[in-house]
């Protein structure tokens, strides 16, 4: 119906605006804007995931149109991110979701912390590729092919805090999600096959649209505004996990 994709169109627009401003947070955003629209969440997870690798793609386009993408650290997270999304896949049938959430939560409260109280001055701001950054790319697309969700979550503010330029994070990570998602979504096409298309079609077009707006938003915020939002971001998504892990399902 077409109100229904209008609805939907709004959910990926104001997700991809969060995602693009902040480098993460899109699918915790549509997702759960979903849940509360009644969706199932079987539903929304597939929904989002097949959404990402086409609004990921526009967004990451912007940002690389926008100058926020440094290549070297491209591929120096999508090689390994394929990789572990592709195994992230394989083992989503044995390891619930929730646990693999439970694991990740007291790293991303502590990031999150650690970004929000960090001193503001003092620390060297550069475009280089940290060593960390290829075993960040392989845990982070495993998390997300059997989480749902934690691609951005754990490289943004990883990389960020090795001190590099937090637009350039934010682009580069975005660019990368995009192949990464699209992996991951070939191997739930296989296994679950396709959702409705009115909620897929909405949130692709309406992150499609958002995305230009969320890359001129990042290239423009000052590096410690964006710094301050991704910690509170990936503090929202850690309390999250700890309030839905106590509360009744």
């Amino acid at each position: 119906m077409p109100t229904d994709f209008l609805t939907y169109a709004v959910i990926g627009a104001l997700a991809q605006l969060v995602d693009g401003a902040l480098g993460m947070a899109y699918g915790v955003t549509s997702a759960a804007l979903l849940l509360t629209l009644g969706v199932p969440p079987a539903l929304a997870s597939a929904s989002v995931h097949y959404a990402e690798a086409f609004t990921c793609g526009a967004s990451g386009a912007s940002h690389l149109l926008a100058g926020n993408v440094l290549r070297r650290l491209f591929w120096a997270l999508v090689i390994p991110g394929a990789i572990g999304a592709t195994i992230g896949v394989y083992v989503v049938s044995h390891v619930p979701p929730a646990w693999m959430k439970l694991v990740l939560t007291p790293y991303l409260i502590g990031m999150g912390l650690f970004l929000l109280f960090r001193p503001i001055r003092g620390q060297r701001l550069h475009d280089e590729t940290p060593r960390v950054t290829r075993p960040l790319g392989l845990l982070a697309g495993f998390a997300d092919a059997v989480a749902g969700g934690g691609w951005s979550a754990l490289s943004v503010p990883t990389l960020v805090a090795r001190g590099v330029r937090p637009r350039m994070v934010i682009g580069t990570v975005h660019l990368a999600k995009c192949v990464v998602s699209a992996v991951a979504s070939v191997s739930f096409f296989m296994q679950v096959g396709l959702p409705h298309g009115s909620s897929v079609l909405g949130l692709i077009a309406g992150g499609v649209v958002a995305a230009p707006m969320s890359a001129l938003l990042a290239r423009r915020m000052p590096p410690r505004a964006a710094t301050v939002l991704a910690a509170l971001a990936v503090l929202a998504i850690g309390l999250n996990n700890v309030a839905r892990s106590f509360l009744p399902h």
